[in-house]
């Protein structure tokens, strides 16, 4: 079965148009409530008890949809370099299932980044109001201490453990059902990814006095944005942890006893990744053929290593660009339209082309 999160990004058109009214909306409301058992039903890859919290929280699924769209976009952000760039929805192949159905380092980046978006939109919802079942941190009330001295609480503390105590109810609910080890990795590598949004909350504080002096302190926990999150989980991935079950099938010990154990803030994986050189429907690879490299660079992105040694071809382009800008006092900075022409080098496609699939 594909994971619940493919589900989720077909169904997200569903999702997003069902969202275009505001949720303070009371028409809206009454109507999302009437149909969030047709939606709920209609959404695939839900498993019984995502299907009853979505029913029960139809005004969540619209933070999901959200959330999902957050976490693809950080994915394809920090994989924009290298071979397998997240982007196989984007171009219209139902790849990232196979994805998923692996159990690489690319499938445990994917199942941490996506339960922390799950957190980060729900937190968010929260503070904002969307939800009914939640609101600001209801435990930040009162007088506190830090390093600083004494403050108030006050503001909107972002409710991250209840965005964490609804990811997990509702990520974890479809690993929760098997008790092999893809489902003890993927309940890793998910709590994993709920871990690293909780480690970017933040204090913020305002303060209140005579002239701005701090005699009196009013702070608040507010979430950092989603790409400290992103940049956390991939550093992660490249130092992720390949791990086989222990004898009772319990928990993981590493592959190699060079390495350390896992804590609870690694990814770990069973399979090595594929090369994802060639498109390859199997493992999910739609292959480099086409993809833009750098001539110059020395990394992942260098012709040499995307193209994986098979050559690239290079095309002279025009593009406007904005040039000679200037800032002017106050406060703007006015460009010029200039015309650049640039070589782009695009990889070569293997000799065989088409899709190489097993089955």
């Amino acid at each position: 079965n594909m994971n619940f999160l493919s589900g989720i990004w077909w169904s997200l058109p569903l999702v997003l148009v069902w969202a275009t009214p505001p949720v303070t909306s009371s028409w809206w409301y009454m109507g999302a409530v009437g149909s969030s058992r047709v939606m709920c039903d209609n959404v695939p890859g839900l498993v019984s008890r995502q299907r009853q919290l979505c029913r029960r929280h139809p005004e969540a699924m619209l933070s999901i949809g959200r959330g999902v769209a957050a976490w693809t976009a950080e994915c394809q952000h920090q994989f924009r370099r290298h071979r397998w760039d997240c982007n196989a929805l984007e171009r219209g192949q139902r790849l990232l299932g196979r994805v998923l159905l692996r159990s690489s380092r690319e499938s445990a980046f994917v199942h941490a980044i996506s339960s922390a978006g799950v957190v980060f939109a729900i937190t968010r919802a929260c503070s904002q109001g969307e939800l009914k079942s939640c609101s600001c941190d209801p435990k930040k009330k009162g007088s506190a201490k830090d390093s600083k001295g004494h403050f108030d609480w006050g503001g909107c503390s972002d409710n991250i453990d209840y965005g964490v105590k609804f990811a997990r109810a509702f990520v974890d609910a479809k690993e929760r059902k098997g008790k092999d080890a893809r489902a003890l990795m993927n309940l890793h590598n998910n709590r994993a990814g709920r871990k690293a949004v909780k480690r970017f909350l933040k204090q913020e504080c305002k303060c209140h006095g005579v002239s701005g002096s701090c005699t009196l302190r009013t702070c608040w926990l507010a979430m950092a944005d989603f790409r400290k999150t992103g940049d956390y989980l991939w550093k992660k991935y490249n130092g992720a942890i390949q791990v086989v079950m222990n004898q009772d099938g319990t928990g993981f010990t590493v592959a190699n006893k060079r390495f350390k154990k896992p804590t609870k803030n690694d990814l770990v994986y069973f399979e090595s990744s594929p090369d994802y050189c060639i498109r390859d429907r199997d493992v999910g690879s739609l292959g480099t053929a086409g993809r833009v490299c750098n001539q110059t660079s020395r990394g992942m992105d260098s012709c040499e290593v995307m193209c994986c040694g098979r050559g690239y071809d290079t095309s002279r382009v025009s593009r406007m660009t904005k040039c000679e800008c200037k800032f002017h006092w106050c406060c703007a900075v006015r460009c010029q339209d200039c015309l650049e022409v640039v070589d782009i080098h695009t990889c070569k496609a293997p000799k065989t082309a088409g899709w190489i699939s097993r089955t």
